[in-house]
């Protein structure tokens, strides 16, 4: 039986919620912006093979999940391959993520 996102089996398993690693991650410029955005627009996070659509921001993420969500009118599809501990600047910022696709960016226009 497949776990869910919110089931954990090993307690050492590294995780965060989703709304702080997206302002942690500098996506929102507010931790509120980014639970409103979680939970008006959802955000896909796919994990071993199985994608979920979550619209709760106290979601678990971990370090190899891929997040796809829209922003400013464009899709975002990024690994996360960290999870911070603090908002610093953009360059610790840009060390939380890997950006997914072929685009210099890792935008794609919606």
């Amino acid at each position: 039986v497949p776990l869910s996102l919110g089931q954990m089996t090993d307690q050492s398993i590294e995780s965060q919620r989703l709304d702080v690693w997206l302002w942690r991650a500098r996506f929102f410029k507010t931790r509120a912006l980014a639970m409103q955005h979680i939970s008006r627009r959802g955000v896909r996070i796919s994990r071993h093979g199985q994608t979920w659509r979550v619209d709760k921001p106290a979601t678990g993420v971990m370090v190899g999940d891929v997040l796809t969500f829209t922003r400013a009118k464009a899709l975002q599809v990024i690994e996360v391959a960290g999870l911070g501990e603090r908002r610093g600047p953009a360059s610790e910022a840009q060390a939380l993520y890997a950006v997914v696709g072929d685009d210099d960016d890792g935008e794609t226009r919606v």
